[in-house]
């Protein structure tokens, strides 16, 4: 069961409710969302504000930002801090837990940047929990696999926003059944903003919609993401071409 059941909006203490990010049209008439499994998934177009809800949720668990882990601090000096959707937010858990991590695919580098500088300080023991080297001696996607498999090992709420944005296919698949063996050990609830149909297709996964006004759940076959996707891949000359003409 997720550890994290419930996010309240409290607009009362909205500050300025037509000003963004509170006039996000998905937030309209949102009181709260469930967690109902121990992954969910928020999808929607770029700029739905999924990746806005994502960061704040991030913030009121105590994680940068910018990303990382509770004792990582790189970030948390942004003018945008603290972020204005955090303040409304109030998270509901049972148990409480302090372990996790934020991933944000856009400043991953400037996360592992700040890993290398410890590291010159501190040495690289720095590195164990990621694997025993710096992530910017990886490629892109062995350093997401890399945090994945190394980090992702203790009991915690892990918040990944676009974590297929460095992963092939194959490797978002390896990326699937390390999720699955985290949660079959009762460690893990992921909150995932993605656009990949692969990752959403994970079976025992919620997906919230942020293209709805307000936020709802939809089914894995019935999101855009999944048929699109089948379309193009069951007729691709033909789907391309009325593409194109249109």
């Amino acid at each position: 069961m997720p550890f994290l059941k419930e996010i309240h909006f409290d607009w009362s203490k909205a500050s300025k409710k037509n000003k963004y990010p509170f006039n996000i049209p998905c937030f309209s008439e949102l009181t709260g969302i469930a967690f109902e499994s121990d992954v969910t998934f928020f999808v929607g177009e770029n700029g739905s504000g999924k990746s806005t809800l994502l960061e704040a949720i991030a913030y009121k668990c105590g994680f940068s930002p910018q990303g990382g882990g509770k004792n990582n601090i790189f970030g948390m000096d942004d003018e945008d801090c603290p972020l204005e959707l955090e303040n409304i937010l109030t998270l509901s858990w049972m148990p409480k837990i302090k372990g996790g991590f934020f991933l944000r695919a856009e400043t991953f580098f400037n996360f592992a940047g700040y890993l290398d500088q410890l590291a010159e300080d501190d040495g690289h023991g720095v590195y164990v929990p990621y694997g025993g080297k710096s992530l910017n001696e990886q490629s892109h996607g062995e350093a997401f696999l890399s945090l994945f498999m190394n980090r992702f090992n203790q009991k915690g709420v892990y918040l990944l926003d676009e974590p297929e944005a460095a992963l092939s296919p194959q490797r978002q698949l390896a990326f699937l059944i390390l999720m699955h063996q985290l949660i079959e050990k009762g460690n893990a609830q992921f909150i995932i903003a993605t656009h990949s149909p692969i990752l959403m297709g994970f079976p025992q996964g919620v997906i919230l919609n942020f293209d709805h006004r307000p936020v709802e759940k939809i089914n894995y076959m019935d999101t855009d993401h999944y048929q699109i996707t089948k379309r193009f891949l069951n007729d691709t000359e033909r789907f391309f071409k009325k593409l194109v003409t249109e």
